[in-house]
């Protein structure tokens, strides 16, 4: 990743000291200032010619599904190299990429998996939609990643998958969750959904596990509106996938026949999104290394500020792609401001900012899905006594408490916008008082 000299930083930090003493001590736009930014961050997504001719060309086809023509085919061939897998098999939806590796890896009724809390919900409904029990692993709140050091206590004999989440386009520690899977002969399913072009060890990350999943989804780095891809390196768990997300059909037969080599359902990709995301490949190394170098940049701005906590990295993290740029708020360093009192200054000094996912594992649903009648049919009844008490994350807890996102977008323009976003949190630090007495 790309870093910031000192003799970098302390230059841009000098050359910008005086407009950050002045939207320091200015009053804050929430009570009637000026605020610090006045412009739109890049807007989302990026697109022209390329996207144009793409949709254009497969219209004019008539070839819009995947097979009958060959944009779906292209992209899976470019995917694969890209990222160095042997296989990529695309989808509709990054859920639907989770949900067909699931089902390649034999997961089923009555068996646990282990996922994260602090992710989006699509990470366990997939688990829900096989009639397995999601099991929770407690956040390491540093990194905000799914902490692997609290994973192997929780495998038991129905354990049949750890489903740990690259979250932000940061990577979790695969060393460490390798290991266990291999120990315990459990998969390990990578949901990369938002980690396109991020490295473990100086390989992608989606390709480290039994497969690894991609979402494409409208805010995604890699973006087709709705869409989603598997990476898998084993021929046999490739066709299995492959057969599930087109009806059972192998991809070896005739698309269009009628035999089936095992049960599935539709989760293919559309030619138009093929070709939107071959086009949308060719912006995708030049805007990941923006938000790299912006990221990079910003980090070391914000570690002179007192209260915020910018997420960690595990040291084999070689590549973060910075779908979200992630950071802990701490109140008491602004004058006991609630984090939600902090969202609102921050988004009126022009810096629109998150609070992120709140504890999946407290959901309503999850508890009425499994004190369900088929779940108690699937699972003893001491398990489903005990899971909500078992499944209790208290960093995760905390973190969601004090997380902060900003969007992959707003790390897309000029190394200025990261001066603003540093000034912005540094005046609602020095107007914090006025702030809480609000």
């Amino acid at each position: 990743m790309s870093t910031v000299s000192r003799r970098e930083f302390v230059a841009a930090a000098s050359a910008g000291s005086f407009g950050l003493a002045k939207a320091s001590n200015g009053k804050l736009a929430l009570m009637g200032g000026e605020p610090v930014r006045k412009a739109q961050f890049p807007s989302w997504p990026k697109f022209g010619k390329p996207e144009e001719q793409g949709i254009r060309e497969v219209l004019q086809s008539g070839r819009w599904f995947r097979g009958y023509g060959k944009h779906v085919e292209r992209f899976e061939q470019a995917y694969a190299q890209l990222t160095g897998a042997r296989h990529c098999i695309a989808t509709a939806s990054g859920t639907a990429a989770l949900f067909t590796a699931l089902n390649g890896m034999g997961v089923g009724p009555g068996d646990e998996v282990l996922v994260p809390p602090y992710t989006f919900v699509a990470t366990i409904n997939v688990v829900l939609l096989q009639h397995a029990l999601p099991v929770f692993i407690d956040t390491d709140i540093e990194t905000f990643q799914m902490d692997a050091t609290k994973t192997e206590a929780a495998i038991t004999e129905r354990t049949t998958a750890i489903m740990p989440v690259h979250l932000g386009g940061g990577t979790v520690d695969m060393d460490a969750f390798l290991k266990i899977g291999a120990r315990r002969k459990v998969g390990v399913l990578e949901d990369a959904c938002q980690a396109h072009l991020a490295e473990w060890r100086g390989k992608k990350a989606g390709t480290l596990g039994a497969a690894g999943c991609f979402s494409f989804q409208a805010s995604k780095n890699l973006n087709s509106g709705e869409g989603g891809a598997i990476l898998i390196n084993d021929d046999d768990l490739a066709d299995r996938c492959y057969a599930f997300h087109s009806n059972g059909r192998s991809r070896k037969g005739d698309a269009s026949g009628f035999s089936y080599l095992a049960h599935g359902s539709n989760e293919r990709l559309t030619e138009f999104q093929g070709a939107l995301l071959l086009a949308q490949m060719t912006r995708l190394e030049e805007q990941s290394k923006a938000r790299e170098q912006n990221a990079a940049y910003l980090t070391g701005l914000l570690k002179e500020i007192p209260g915020i906590q910018v997420a960690k990295m595990y040291s084999g993290c070689t590549r973060n792609a910075y779908h979200l740029y992630m950071f802990r708020y701490n109140k008491e360093a602004f004058a006991g401001a609630p984090r939600a009192e902090f969202l609102k200054a921050m988004s009126a000094e022009g810096i629109p900012c998150s609070a992120g996912y709140s504890p999946l594992n407290k959901e309503p649903f999850l508890a009425a899905a499994i004190n369900s009648k088929g779940y108690r049919r699937l699972f003893p009844e001491k398990t489903l006594k005990h899971w909500q008490e078992k499944n209790q994350c208290p960093a995760n807890d905390q973190l969601c408490e004090e997380a902060v996102w900003l969007t992959q977008n707003m790390l897309l323009g000029p190394r200025g916008d990261m001066d603003e976003i540093a000034a912005a949190i540094r005046k609602v630090q020095a107007g914090a008082p006025e702030l809480k007495r609000a």
